[in-house]
């Protein structure tokens, strides 16, 4: 599922920002995109912290492989061995079981999510074992597909905002916040495109 709002926020994008109106038409007909499911976004999200993006599709696709469906019930069947032959961290496995007793005993307010702005959604989520605030950041985005999400702490938009607005040079938070007023309230959208200049393959979760 692309987000609604996605064809008035490159157009708008584009419209106030030179660097993204070439990003943009480089990438012409490619969005964000959903899978609808909550679990697997936090999952994903948790795999993919702190490795590049090749790295953690790999290893999503061997846990994958070893289930018939990436549900609660089914990865806390699995057991932390299986995770870490998939090419988990002994942490990360942790984290993964953790998840999904949090999902199976339903500990997680899930119809008021949608109610909640980003900083409350955030704080609701980090209460669960491993998820920290990059990775609650990218749930806002992947799943809730919330527009206006900045992750400072990514290293992927780091990167890029070096490479594109800094001549290659390290960028600091406030030069991240003063590049980054362009783009509100569409920081979500600018974000995906700049690490879609990264990497050929998109990032999903």
């Amino acid at each position: 599922m692309t987000p609604e709002h996605w064809k008035q926020a490159t157009q708008e994008l584009a419209m106030h920002d030179e660097v993204m109106h070439k990003l943009i038409s480089g990438f012409k007909g490619a969005a964000l995109r959903s899978h609808g499911d909550a679990f697997t976004t936090l999952a994903r999200s948790i795999v993919s912290q702190q490795i590049s993006v090749k790295a953690a599709e790999s290893v999503w696709h061997k846990v994958v492989a070893k289930v018939p469906e990436i549900t609660p019930q089914l990865i806390h069947n699995i057991g932390k061995d299986v995770l870490r032959c998939c090419g988990l961290s002994k942490r990360k496995a942790d984290y993964l079981q953790d998840l999904s007793l949090h999902f199976i005993n339903k500990d997680l307010n899930e119809t008021m999510w949608h109610e909640m702005d980003d900083e409350a959604l955030i704080l609701e989520l980090t209460r669960v074992k491993g998820v920290g605030r990059w990775t609650a950041e990218m749930f806002l985005i992947f799943h809730m597909l919330r527009p206006d999400v900045l992750p400072m702490n990514d290293l992927g938009l780091k990167r890029a905002l070096s490479m594109h607005y800094n001549d290659n040079q390290p960028v600091s938070e406030v030069r991240m916040r003063v590049i980054s007023e362009l783009w509100k309230p569409w920081r979500s959208v600018a974000t995906w495109y700049l690490w879609r200049s990264l990497d050929s393959l998109p990032v999903e979760y």
